[in-house]
């Protein structure tokens, strides 16, 4: 930790032309004395970092925070240390392979990213209205199982930061569940690539709407088990209430979105403003409260988590009326859909004898058409498109630009933990320094779809 001996709002190679202090595991009452004989703390003001360290500022996130005694007067973010080139790589991919990518922007809400960029693709070829409504309604209820795994890892986190780490393992209890339910649908925890431009990988596996029922049975007695550890603990209260204070005017100059934004009173939630995926049929509410801080915060995520399980119900009544063998989930267009009835062989590594037949026994430019969607992919209309989602962090868009050929021009996306991060200076200056943790905690920024 560097102390340099420099007003509010020098730069830092202007910080480092003065004196420098650099502390590393000693005792503070020794450094404070030795400051207070420099004439260093009367009238000076300390310059420190914070970050980037894992979990505390969730993810590698450094601030640079200006402190008179313990009172913070400025934050300055630093960002950049996760980018990834994500944007940049896709423009070297089909349309299809640009799923591998968006889906690890934001690591902790995979089917967000790769719904958002799909919805962009499809609307841009026009398809927007041939969805299969299979393909639809499993779109819907993985995001909202997301939105309750995300939620348990904003939340779980915020608690052990703040010295209550069973709130930390009940929120990991029962997002290890959903991660369950995840591998069985993808086969992969993260990183799926499960939604693509048109519908879906392949269809569910057998036995995924019992496990679905299942959580359904459990999950509501777990979320009200870790109510029961936060909403009316003292020292959670304490640490939060009255703390990270940004009100509606604040959102709205900064653009924040998701539950801060919910926090403030306002019910803003793309889902009902402008659905997608047909949200529009399903029948949930939208959570607010008028706390404006990091309790309120907590508050709005814990009612979403609800009324996700209440929006995963209808999904799963919907799937199970649905049960016909002739009920695709990728769009029935040769020309766009990749094979989503794939079976691997025997060795668990290649396509089945089977499918291979199916391949090879139609007509050989049945076959050429085989090699060339999954070599070269389709090509999508010139012209761009921008479509927002309601992620679990607020409005996350793709914006997606084609030159009509085979590969995106450019893709850039809207990332609401980037947008949202804007406020962390207004969220901490003129507090305390002890609740800059539970100020960053209530944003729930994921700092790889900051950086992407």
């Amino acid at each position: 930790m560097s102390i340099p001996q420099a007003p509010a709002g020098v730069t830092d190679s202007e910080a480092t032309e003065g004196r420098i202090y650099t502390v590393s595991g000693d005792d503070w009452d020794e450094l404070h004395s030795t400051l207070e004989t420099e004439d260093f703390v009367s009238g000076g003001q300390l310059v420190i970092n914070m970050g980037p360290q894992h979990p505390s500022t969730h993810g590698v996130l450094r601030l640079i925070l200006t402190l008179d005694g313990e009172t913070v007067t400025e934050t300055r973010a630093s960002i950049g240390y996760l980018h990834t080139g994500i944007e940049k790589n896709m423009e070297y991919r089909t349309w299809t392979q640009g799923v591998t990518f968006c889906t690890r922007m934001d690591y902790l809400m995979p089917f967000f990213n790769e719904a958002t960029y799909c919805l962009g693709v499809e609307r841009l070829l026009g398809i927007e209205d041939k969805i299969p409504e299979r393909a639809q309604i499993i779109r819907v209820m993985l995001m909202e199982f997301n939105r309750i795994s995300s939620h348990l890892q904003g939340i779980g986190p915020m608690g052990m930061e703040l010295g209550a780490t069973t709130i930390f393992l009940q929120g990991l209890r029962l997002r290890e569940r959903i991660l369950d339910l995840y591998e069985l649908i993808t086969g992969l925890r993260m990183n799926h690539a499960y939604i693509r431009p048109g519908g879906l990988v392949q269809d569910l596996p057998p036995g995924t709407l019992e496990k679905v029922r299942e959580f359904l049975g459990y999950g509501p007695k777990l979320l009200g088990d870790l109510r029961k550890l936060i909403d009316a603990n003292p020292v959670f209260i304490g640490r939060t209430k009255g703390v990270a204070y940004l009100d509606l005017a604040g959102c709205m100059a900064l653009g924040v979105t998701g539950p801060m934004l919910r926090a403030t009173g306002l019910p803003w939630d793309l889902r009902k403003s402008q659905p997608y995926c047909g949200y529009e049929t399903y029948e949930f509410n939208v959570p607010t409260v008028d706390t404006c801080d990091a309790y309120g915060r907590y508050l709005v995520r814990m009612d979403e988590m609800d009324e996700s399980i209440k929006i995963i119900k209808q999904c799963a009544d919907r799937l199970a009326a649905r049960r016909s063998a002739d009920d695709p989930v990728m769009i029935r267009d040769a020309k766009i859909g990749w094979p989503a009835q794939l079976s691997l062989g025997p060795d668990g590594l290649g396509p089945s004898p089977e499918h291979i037949a199916h391949i090879m026994g139609q007509s050989m430019e049945a076959l050429i058409h085989h090699f060339k969607i999954i070599t070269e992919g389709f090509r999508v209309p010139a012209g761009q498109a921008y479509v927002p989602v309601e992620s679990a962090r607020g409005e996350l868009g793709a914006h997606v630009v084609s030159d009509g050929g085979t590969r995106p021009y450019r893709v850039h996306f809207r990332d609401p933990s980037f947008t949202n991060l804007q406020s962390i200076a207004a969220l901490c200056e003129g507090g305390m320094v002890a609740d800059v943790i539970p100020a960053i905690a209530s944003i729930d920024p994921v700092m790889g779809g900051v950086d992407r």
